[in-house]
């Protein structure tokens, strides 16, 4: 381990108290709510995750299984969760965030929204930035010591979240617009394609044979990948993989891709198809790290202008 001076550890100790204390997790409540620190973690991952098994919110809260048990059971009899079957794995049951939940997890996001911005409209713009990337290297940093791992790839700075969310339709769209354009001269038809069928899709996610996970830069969407989990023959569909420039090189997709396959083999989808067209050859290098194998080639124009079109497979495994 390299050595860090005891004056430098001193300080940065000294700011971390002061942190914990200014950010109320020194009272018995927080975020001006009747719960616990711990409580008001799990309603927001929950929340932001759209759902959790118990087992995947003990991974990341840190805590004890028991505790974390616990925790769930006062959740749900306060109204704040409820549990719903696991349909890809009956070993297990999904948690979710009732509608007084959603409420109270709207409630929590006004309240650190405004602590936080009350606090950074105090410092200069460079300050921010400095803050905004300082805190997020230690907090990663911190978890690879507990965890004994290797300290995690800037993409790890990235949270992949489960499920829609306010804007999501709208950001997908601007993303697979925006770098289409500018790499292979698409344009408003292609646009307007990947709208209609982003709309289409999100409004078949009640199934829950369709999911939808995004990668989030703080509150902010720079990626994202979906399955359509109604295909011909029971097979599931890859749809609307695509980055963010900010997201690019970084790893995000490769963890993107993992999460979708992932579901994918839980639901033990026959095959899951994806179409994409010849040329993208990052891309491509990805779905055959992950299995997919190019089935059949043709050309087509329902991306805007005349393209080889591929058609990746992938068997489930």
């Amino acid at each position: 381990m390299d050595h860090f001076p005891q004056g430098a550890i001193n300080h940065i100790r000294s700011a971390s108290r002061l942190m914990v204390r200014e950010l109320g997790f020194m009272n018995a409540t927080l975020a001006a709510t009747a719960y616990p620190p711990s409580s008001v973690h799990a309603i927001v991952e929950i929340g932001n995750r759209q759902v959790l098994t118990a087992a995947e919110l003990v991974e990341l809260l840190g805590l004890e299984k028991s505790s974390v048990s616990r925790m769930v059971r006062k959740l749900i009899e306060a109204g704040e969760l409820e549990e719903i079957p696991n349909e890809a794995d009956a070993r297990s049951k999904h948690l979710r965030l009732t509608a007084q939940g959603a409420d109270t997890l709207r409630s929590i996001d006004r309240f650190a929204t405004q602590q936080v911005e009350a606090a950074m409209s105090l410092l200069t713009e460079e300050q921010r930035r400095t803050v905004r990337e300082g805190i997020a290297h230690y907090a990663v940093a911190l978890r690879a010591h507990r965890l004994g791992t290797e300290l995690s790839s800037p993409a790890q700075l990235l949270d992949i979240a489960r499920g829609y969310r306010p804007g999501i339709i709208g950001r997908i769209v601007q993303m697979h617009a925006d770098y289409y354009a500018r790499h292979s001269a698409f344009g408003q038809p292609f646009e307007s394609l990947v709208a209609s069928d982003m709309a289409e899709l999100m409004g078949r996610l009640h199934n829950p044979r369709n999911e939808v996970w995004v990668a989030l830069e703080g509150e902010r969407i720079v990626g994202s990948i979906a399955i359509d989990g109604e295909g011909e023959g029971g097979e599931a569909i890859l749809r609307c993989f695509i980055l963010d420039d900010c997201a690019r090189g970084k790893g995000a997709g490769r963890r993107l891709l993992a999460e979708a396959m992932k579901f994918c083999d839980q639901w033990q989808f026959p095959a899951t198809r994806l179409w994409t067209f010849q040329g993208l050859d990052a891309a491509r290098r990805l779905y055959e790290d992950f299995g997919f194998r190019l089935e059949h080639e043709q050309e087509g124009q329902q991306w805007g202008r005349r393209v080889m079109e591929q058609c990746f497979v992938r068997p489930f495994l």
